[in-house]
């Protein structure tokens, strides 16, 4: 069952899109504005609205730790924001300065990547707020995007109907003809489902478009065999072009909006329907699962943002502190640290950390001398208890930073049998010799291949002993 709760009416104009973080709801709207609400009593936030886009916002979104939310707009512009206090961190011009219809954070890396209607897709580097790569799509205006889990790979697609997929530098490497007139959204689920036939695991894809379909893909992600995609089924239902799609966090359903001012809910293992909601007067442009709560967030042309609570046997949470811990728990938010809290059974010190502000970074540097003289815990036993859990959760941090040139540009791991193909790139010979198996191309420039020579990098092997080394003082 699908309860309507709560109704947000402050836009002035169409709601364009919105999104969750663990602790705020966004929306952004054609009247230049972005709000962002606070989850616990849906009152927004003090420094919202967010302005200074000169024209129309079609979309924001939250890094995967929360701590930034991006919007892009008709102006040919993405912002980033800070969500602590609302300032502006940078403002990111799309090359060419067509206006850019959608964004998304990379769920691993520091990358947001903005599309546009002249096709251009654009990586940025969050951190340094510098453009990373750039590509376009083959015909149309780019319309949706969206990454895989692990962040090497996304998928866009564009209004002549394709969905396109393309690695972490900006190669294409697949491309389909999805829906015939024009691709509005796409989503991909983070939790993998197996195929039966090979072993494989694939995750699920969801895409909508003008002639009225969601259809549902399996998409499998690997380094070595590249990417196959195949087509699973489609969801009727939608009388109209459908605007949105978006799976819940465990992946099991998938929600939908459209034209026909209905929003459809899906189970993604049978296709059957499981809501039909229609309280919106106008186009239903926009839909998002919440991370870590049953809510659904819904946008219409009718100016009003709609949260609905489901009732489900096994609310969505878990898995999301998990993905995010692997980003950056230095960056983590008071609210991540509670929901940590709480998946490690420790859900009685959710009180004692929020009063004493304990964030990701906070959490990590905490001692048991902090836990007895600082926040008071007085039992050894309940002290040791959440050191270990502390202590496990560092040990998730141990894999640095490898540098940039060590990591093979297939396998995006450190190489340890560097080889010089003739394209002038060094990889991992396995990897090389894998790919140069059954194609004659090179991975980095999709050039042909003048010859198949793998000649050591003696050098390079050399710096990455060097670096180990040094790493293991």
């Amino acid at each position: 069952m699908a309860t309507l709760i709560h109704t947000l009416s402050d836009h002035s104009d169409d709601v364009s899109c919105c999104a969750f973080s663990s602790s705020c709801l966004a929306t952004c709207s054609l009247d230049k504005t972005i709000r962002v609400y606070s989850l616990s009593d849906f009152a927004e936030l003090p420094y919202s609205p967010l302005e200074g886009h000169t024209y129309a916002v079609h979309c924001c979104c939250f890094s995967p730790s929360g701590r930034l939310l991006a919007s892009c707009s008709t102006d040919g512009s993405s912002a980033l924001w800070d969500t602590r206090d609302g300032r502006r961190l940078a403002v990111l011009p799309q090359p060419g300065a067509s206006p850019v219809r959608v964004c998304r954070f990379s769920p691993q890396g520091p990358y947001l990547l903005a599309g546009a209607a002249d096709g251009s897709a654009v990586l940025w580097n969050v951190r340094s707020m510098q453009l990373y790569r750039s590509g376009k799509v083959k015909d149309g205006s780019l319309m949706a995007c969206a990454f895989s889990p692990n962040g090497n790979f996304f998928v866009t697609g564009s209004s002549s109907g394709d969905l396109t997929i393309w690695d972490d530098k900006m190669r294409c490497l697949y491309n389909e003809k999805a829906h015939d007139l024009g691709v509005t959204c796409c989503d991909i689920s983070s939790h993998p489902v197996s195929d039966s036939e090979n072993g494989f695991k694939y995750f699920q894809m969801a895409s909508c478009g003008q002639d009225n379909h969601i259809k549902l893909w399996l998409i499998l992600f690997a380094d070595f065999s590249g990417v196959q995609l195949k087509y699973k089924c489609t969801l009727n239902g939608h009388s109209a072009p459908v605007l949105a799609c978006a799976f819940s966090c465990d992946g099991q359903m998938v929600v939908s909006g459209s034209v026909d001012k209905c929003i459809i809910i899906c189970e993604t293992s049978t296709g059957n329907t499981l809501h039909t909601l229609s309280q919106h007067t106008r186009y239903v442009t926009t839909c998002a699962f919440a991370p870590r709560s049953p809510l659904l967030a819904t946008g219409s042309m009718d100016k009003t943002v709609h949260i609905w609570q489901l009732d489900l046997k096994q609310p969505c949470a878990g898995g999301t502190v998990e993905n995010e811990s692997k980003v950056a728990i230095e960056d983590w938010s008071e609210d991540d640290v509670s929901a940590w809290l709480c998946a490690q059974d420790l859900a009685d010190f959710v009180g004692l950390f929020k009063m004493n502000n304990i964030d990701g970074k906070e959490l990590l540097n905490l001692t048991k001398e902090s836990l007895a003289n600082e926040l008071k815990i007085e039992s050894l036993g309940l002290r040791s208890k959440v050191l270990q859990k502390i202590e496990e959760l560092r040990m998730t941090m141990t894999s640095v930073s490898v540098p940039d040139e060590f990591l093979c540009p297939i396998t995006r791991e450190l190489m340890k049998d560097p080889v010089i193909a003739t394209d002038g790139y060094s990889y991992e010979r396995e990897a090389m010799e894998n790919w140069i198996s059954n194609r004659r191309s090179s991975p980095m420039t999709n050039l042909p291949l003048h010859s198949l020579t793998l000649i050591p990098n003696r050098t390079l092997k050399m710096a990455i002993s060097r670096w180990l080394e040094t790493q293991q003082k």
